[in-house]
């Protein structure tokens, strides 16, 4: 057993590649989708080209902010990058450009973040290193030498590793008293349903709160293991329907629940892939190529073995980094993203940002919507490390406009899951001379206690 495990035979080991090949097809097809759907309804400059002001990742200030033209570049590659996976057709250069573009732009406003798009960038970056082309592909029909009825577990079990981190850690988030004994936030969420069609009034029963926090836990931890045991697929995918077509209906969370709904059939057998590859194979009449069908272990270079390791040991590592930092997690949200909580709390804010003319002290207060959209906003007020950005936007914009020295100060009230506002930090703090940075951010109140809070 130890030998298998230090040779990583376990994970090289020949398996059909049928179940690989489904995969491909539909994370090509949703990305072509939710890209072109994206364009169509002219969000490329609702959040890229109208906003004044970007939110960045931090570190990630260096990034460029494109031209209108650039940018529609940028998507119309990723458009076509997506189709070109989905085909199979130069597939390797397609799945570079594909997650090159893809996480630029999501890496270009902090704004928009959502779990899903990390999710997404995941896998476009696995795709590259992946053999998904060498079956049912314009690339295979094109150069039969690449085609393969085999390849390595490891290139299937990845994709079912990844799936069952987000599942398995969306799970552990929600084990906390807000969300099973408080039934936190969706007490505020659900209510609000109940104008909808047949289902609508289950949401005035009492208890309904409470149903859906605990039924959403226990989905969210064991729904992978579900789905790797053969007997419980069937039922285990009927439930990934349900819950998935739930949230989609109740929650606005864009493609989503589509793109997990599709991405968990990589569980099913190869035989059930089969049946529907070639079903297709015969509707649109694909020509039929002569596959070599034996097949042999391969060996595993030892730069891609550690890199799977490292891989594997960051997705399982990284989301406990909230672990070192002080303080409320969803309060400093320290370590927040990044980490699979999906739609855990309500929290909003309010922030009134002053700039002060240090040679004359003379004060006014900044007209946010000057600079930001709706949702910028609404972000920004919320969230600590925009707000400093902000801060540090208004210094450089008003010095420019000829102001001594501003100084940058707010006034931001938080409520969070239904409790009362409560002051974020010292409004006379100067948030321009703070510097971001991955250390705690020890510039902000504590969240405070039931007595403590203070209704704005």
């Amino acid at each position: 057993m130890f030998r298998n495990f230090r040779t990583l035979d376990f994970v090289v080991r020949p398996v059909a590649i049928s179940p690989l090949v489904t995969f491909r097809v539909i994370i090509g097809l949703m990305l072509f989708i939710s890209t072109l759907r994206f364009m169509v309804l002219g969000w490329i400059d609702d959040h890229y080209i109208d906003p004044v002001l970007h939110f960045y990742y931090f570190p990630f200030h260096f990034l460029p902010r494109l031209s209108a033209t650039g940018l529609y570049a940028m998507h119309g590659a990723m458009l076509i990058a997506s189709l070109l996976v989905m085909l199979g057709w130069f597939y390797r250069p397609a799945a570079i450009i594909l997650f090159l573009t893809f996480t630029f732009t999501e890496l270009i406003d902090l704004t928009y973040y959502l779990n899903h798009y990390y999710y997404v960038t995941l896998v476009c970056f696995l795709l590259i290193w992946i053999p998904a082309n060498q079956s049912f592909s314009i690339d295979a029909y094109r150069n039969p030498r690449i085609a393969k009825t085999h390849v390595p577990a490891w290139t299937i079990g990845i994709f079912m590793f990844q799936i069952t981190v987000v599942y398995l850690y969306a799970g552990l988030a929600k084990i906390n008293t807000e969300w099973l004994v408080e039934a936190m936030p969706l007490r505020i969420w659900l209510p609000p349903n109940n104008h909808l069609p047949v289902i609508g009034e289950i949401f005035n029963w009492s208890f309904t709160p409470w149903v859906f926090s605990w039924l959403g836990m226990l989905f969210d931890l064991t729904i992978a293991f579900w789905l790797f045991w053969r007997p419980s697929r069937p039922w285990a995918y009927f439930a990934v329907i349900a819950f998935h077509a739930m949230t989609g209906i109740l929650f606005q969370i864009g493609v989503f629940p589509l793109v997990m709904m599709a991405g968990t059939l990589i569980f099913f057998s190869p035989e059930w892939h089969n049946r529907w590859q070639q079903a297709l194979s015969k509707l649109v009449n694909l020509p039929t190529i002569k596959i070599d069908s034996t097949h042999t272990r391969a060996g595993m270079h030892p730069a891609l073995k550690w890199g799977l390791l490292f891989y594997v040991v960051f997705q399982i590592v990284f989301p406990w980094r909230f672990l070192l930092y002080p303080g409320t997690l969803f309060w400093t949200e320290e370590g927040y993203r990044f980490g699979w909580r999906v739609m855990l709390m309500e929290k909003a804010g309010t922030a009134s940002f002053f700039v002060e003319d240090r040679c004359t002290g003379r004060e006014g207060e900044v007209f946010n919507a000057e600079f930001l959209n709706s949702h910028q906003e609404k972000q920004m007020a919320m969230q600590p490390d925009m707000i400093l950005q902000y801060a540090h936007f208004l210094k450089a914009h008003y010095r420019d406009k000829g102001m001594c020295d501003p100084k940058v100060r707010a006034e931001v009230y938080i409520t969070l899951n239904g409790k009362p506002s409560a002051l974020y930090f010292d409004p006379q703090l100067d948030l321009s001379q703070i510097q971001d940075s991955w250390a705690p951010k020890t510039w902000l109140y504590s969240m405070p206690g039931k007595e403590q809070y203070v209704i704005q």
